[in-house]
């Protein structure tokens, strides 16, 4: 039998190459309108992480499942500022005359 904790990396250094490759293929201009999209997955992880850190008991799991709820916050957080700035140079400013 595997063992889980040698297939859950596996799985973890694969989803880091690909999401490595995939990110480098996009063209520049495209960055901020995927990272917008991008919020919405971090929003889920926070959910899933919430999850597996809600147990009483500290052990890796808890203490991982506390780190991704702080680095998916992070993520969200950061994603809307830099939404709300890209937003903020297409409005139309004010000439006062």
């Amino acid at each position: 039998m595997i063992d889980p904790l040698i297939t859950g990396l596996v799985v973890f250094v694969l989803a880091t190459f690909i999401g490595f490759e995939v990110i480098n293929k996009i063209p520049p201009t495209l960055h901020t309108p995927l990272m917008s999209g991008s919020n919405a997955i971090s929003g889920i992880a926070i959910v899933g992480a919430l999850l597996v850190a809600g147990d009483k008991n500290w052990n890796l799991t808890v203490i991982l499942g506390l780190l991704a709820v702080v680095l998916a916050t992070i993520n969200v957080v950061g994603g809307f500022l830099v939404t709300d700035r890209m937003l903020q140079m297409f409005k139309k400013k004010d000439v006062k005359a």
